[in-house]
């Protein structure tokens, strides 16, 4: 087979503010920034993006687009351990990261397009659509706000939905309980602290969330403290899953999170962690160790991977992102009775960016 050489790859970044200014408990922000990664290979242009600072755009302009060009598009392993080497003085975590998940989804969104096939069919799909939960429930949001969302995605037919709470935890028992009222007792209700408690307030609260019927605790104290997670994880009800793996940048993190015993369920997020192939990486853990996966945020990124990930248990409908991705990207499917399904007709992840309508906000 004659190699295809990836011939062009371009970056762009753009900014685009929140509906309003957004907290959770240990971050607040009013604007969310996208950087989009296109490559050409073949004649077909693949698209890919992560969220992170436009820095991300700076490394790849500067250190990656040189080492992909040139490359073999069949080869995307090869380009991939490229960029990861390519990195080394920078740092491989957190933005040169992002840089590198955004060329590796534009490469497998290019190699599917070649092959005129959806991504999930590309990589082996074992499922054609992926449960989701509804995510919001921001700390900045009044008591009616966060109500209606939430009360509002169950209408939809969505089943389970997240809020976030630690920002004021002195409000969290009461704010949750409204949570609680609000969607009913038939639906799931998941609570994320982004690791904004101690140890003896994380433990305090799971007694706290699980008799209000909370099933979900996100990040009840940092992931960066794998101790705290494993004395949590050991001592939270039966009944209330501990989560956690949205920063972890590669194999060996989520690997961290696995072998010390921090999580009932593995989160993965692929615009963070190496993009579809690092996001591979971490679904081949969890078969190895048995446990569950669920992706982070960037549902249409997240949902061809989601539908060949063996042990996925579901995909995070998250607010800020699922405006974005509607609004800049043509295509961007829909929950239907609270599964997220690729189109099957339309290859790659299914999407084209609407080029005008992002012009507005490009930095």
């Amino acid at each position: 087979m004659r190699p295809i050489r990836i011939e062009r790859v371009d970056v762009a970044a753009y900014r685009i503010p929140t509906e309003a200014p957004e907290s959770d408990g240990t971050l607040r922000w009013d604007a969310t920034t996208l950087v989009v990664v296109e490559v050409e290979a073949g004649g077909e242009r693949g698209l890919g993006w992560t969220y992170a600072d436009a820095a991300a755009a700076g490394v790849v302009r500067r250190l990656l687009a040189d080492v992909v060009r040139g490359r073999d598009l069949s080869a995307i392993g090869a380009a991939w351990s490229a960029m990861r080497d390519a990195v080394r003085n920078v740092g491989r975590e957190g933005v040169a990261s992002m840089a590198i998940s955004a060329v590796d989804a534009a490469l497998w969104d290019c190699k599917a397009r070649l092959f005129g096939v959806p991504l999930a069919a590309l990589l082996g799909p074992v499922r054609s659509e992926v449960p989701v939960y509804g995510s919001g429930g921001f700390t900045s949001y009044s008591t009616g706000r966060l109500m209606q969302q939430l009360a509002g995605w169950v209408e939809a037919g969505i089943p389970r939905v997240k809020m976030k709470v630690g920002r004021t935890p002195s409000r969290d028992r009461a704010r949750v309980t409204l949570a609680r009222r609000a969607i009913g007792d038939a639906s799931e209700l998941f609570v994320d602290a982004n690791g904004a408690y101690d140890r003896k307030q994380a433990l305090h609260f799971a007694e706290v969330f699980a008799a209000l019927g909370v099933t979900w605790f996100e990040e009840p104290v940092s992931s960066d403290d794998v101790a705290g997670l494993r004395l949590v994880r050991d001592r939270a009800p039966g009944g209330l899953e501990i989560s956690a793996g949205e920063y972890a940048w590669d194999g060996h993190g989520f690997r961290r999170l696995l072998e010390g015993g921090c999580v009932d369920v593995l989160q993965a997020d692929a615009t963070r962690c190496g993009g579809p192939s690092g996001f591979l990486v971490a679904a081949a853990l969890c078969d190895a160790y048995g446990l569950p996966l669920s992706s982070h945020c960037a549902p249409t990124l997240h949902a061809p991977l989601g539908c060949a990930a063996v042990r996925l248990r579901h995909l995070e409908w998250f607010h800020d992102h699922v405006r974005i991705e509607g609004l800049l990207f043509d295509g961007a499917p829909q929950p239907r009775s609270g599964r997220l399904e690729p189109d099957p007709t339309r290859p790659g992840f299914g999407v084209e960016l609407k080029r005008k309508d992002a012009e507005r906000w490009a930095l």
